[in-house]
């Protein structure tokens, strides 16, 4: 049976109704199976793509999320436990649909009031019931988040480019003003290109912060931009503002919004002479000479909800914006950085931009990152006059320079890789040496820098040293000593030494040295000392 009547609103989040449903579930599952065991970007894509064509429009919508491991809905009110814990005799024929599948998400989200908890229990167990062993494994996955098979957002969008025959530009610029890749594919298959097109800033209706490149260093910058603005990179929490008339509302860079917690941000944008505007920018938290407080520090701001006032006395926080992706009904996502630029300084006093330089010139461009990191910031941006806003990307456009700390580490497991990385050892724990029992503790993890000699290389050879291993990790002699980069060093609860590496990433094997000359706790403690003390 198809769906014939029906009609749609592409800025609205709802579904259309249909009457029927053609597709099952078990379509889903095989090709979430072959995009999992696909190593190639455009295997994966093709494979998406295929599966996408032959569904109606509603489906298509449930189907993309699905494939991305998401539901439709969002959160459902079924935790990890209640998905681990409900037992169900799987079906022997498969015979759910997608839409059965949607439907019984639907109806467990909105179960409410009292006994709601056990008519979600019950729905779960019937859902599970009427699915086979494989779609059973699926949905478990699927609900408690563990969906992993490569279908990442930027593949995602591709493959819906290729199903609809809509230009891969189109739908990444509608994904990011939309922030639904299933709503996206909705449209497009009614609409087509030209209803994508008319897609624009919504308000209240966050976007995707657009993300940066790493350069070597300044040079490395300004060779691949040429004249370019130069911005102090702070360590803050990344704020992306919507102001319509006098509403306001202060989004994270994961899209959470944050607004009652940050009144001091919406004061500030609430002052500026426009009437509509969308501010990207940081919120951080400074001492009294103007220096910046640990990352750890201004979090405290967006981790509460309670005594938010007397947290303001404790730690205010500045905002400082540095990009405007809307102003006074006209989207400037679009237009160039410096047209941006030119926009956002019309409004805002200095207090509030983030300090710039705009030059070509290697010794002003030194000066500068010299000043930033004097003053206790994390370096520079480097971004061009003439790219457009890419949410969601790490574009071209956008390059960070900073000095790194480089440490010495001992490798004491690693674990199986997902996707591209399938049956092969990726995320490395790393461990530092305790000079007073000549033990080590564990810092973080890393699965950057790796190419894929290297990956191919230590899974080899991290298996000739294991000692001991579970389903998705190799534990090993910590015999094997890497040369990690990293960005700080910040307290954390989830390892024994109360540390942890921020932003860790591979730089090389250091066959030259043994692990007993490895960095030691005693390292990192001092790099944290120093990271928290405050200004002379």
């Amino acid at each position: 049976m198809r769906h014939r009547d029906w009609g749609y609103d592409p800025f609205s989040a709802g579904l259309f109704f249909w009457k029927g449903s053609v597709t099952l579930l078990a379509d889903i599952v095989e090709t979430s199976r072959r995009v999992a065991e696909t190593s190639a970007r455009r295997g994966k894509i093709e494979a998406l793509a295929d599966c996408l064509r032959g569904l109606e429009a509603a489906e298509a919508q449930i189907a993309v999320a699905f494939l991305s491991g998401a539901l439709r809905q969002g959160r459902i009110g079924v935790g990890y436990a209640a998905v681990r814990d409900v037992g169900a005799t799987p079906a022997a024929e498969a015979r759910l649909t997608v839409v059965d599948v949607d439907e019984a998400f639907e109806r467990i989200r909105t179960a409410s009031g009292r006994g709601s908890k056990d008519l979600r229990q019950r729905a779960l167990a019937d859902l599970l019931h009427r699915a086979t062993t494989g779609e059973q494994h699926f949905l478990r996955r699927l609900l408690a988040g563990e969906l992993r098979q490569g279908a990442l957002e930027g593949v995602m969008t591709e493959a819906v480019a290729r199903a609809t025959g809509v230009p891969a530009a189109t739908v990444r610029r509608a994904r990011m003003l939309r922030g639904d890749l299933g709503a996206v594919m909705l449209a497009a298959l009614t609409e087509g290109a030209a209803g994508l097109e008319r897609f624009s800033i919504q308000p209240f209706q966050p976007l995707q912060p657009m993300l940066a490149q790493t350069a070597d260093d300044l040079g490395d910058a300004l060779d691949r931009l040429g004249r370019a603005a130069l911005e102090w990179k702070l360590d803050g929490a990344r704020i992306q503002v919507h102001r319509f008339g006098d509403d306001v509302r202060v989004f994270t860079r994961k899209l959470n919004d944050v607004t009652a917690a940050v009144p001091e941000v919406v004061e500030a944008v609430l002052r500026l002479p426009a009437r509509q505007v969308v501010l990207d920018g940081e919120a951080i938290a400074l001492r009294p000479d103007g220096t910046p407080q640990p990352f750890q520090v201004t979090m405290r701001r967006f981790g509460r909800r309670l005594d938010v006032e007397r947290l303001r006395d404790e730690i205010p926080i500045v905002p400082f914006f540095f990009d405007c992706l809307h102003l006074d009904g006209h989207d400037l996502i679009d237009q160039g950085g410096a047209e941006r630029l030119e926009a956002m300084s019309a409004i805002l006093p200095d207090s509030l931009l983030v300090p710039r330089l705009v030059t070509d010139n290697a010794d002003a461009a030194s000066a500068f990152l010299d000043d930033a990191l004097v003053r206790g910031h994390e370096g520079v941006m480097a971004k061009s006059l003439e790219a457009p806003y890419e949410s969601g990307r790490r574009g071209a456009g956008w390059l960070k320079v900073k000095p790194s700390h480089t440490l010495d580490l001992v490798v004491l497991a690693a674990e199986w890789g997902s996707g591209r990385r399938r049956g092969l050892l990726s995320n490395l724990h790393l461990g530092a040496r305790d000079p007073a029992d000549d033990s080590y503790v564990m810092l973080g993890k890393t699965f950057k820098g790796m190419t894929d000699e290297v990956l191919a290389w230590q899974t080899r050879r991290l298996q000739e040293i294991a000692i001991t291993r579970d389903d998705y990790t190799v534990y090993v002699r910590p015999q094997l000593v890497v040369e990690i980069a990293f960005d700080g060093v910040q307290t954390s609860p989830h390892y024994p030494g109360g540390l942890a590496l921020r932003f860790a990433r591979l730089k090389r094997y250091r066959d030259d040295k043994s692990a007993q000359e490895a960095d030691t706790i005693d390292t990192l403690r001092a790099i944290h000392a120093a990271q928290v003390r405050p200004a002379d």
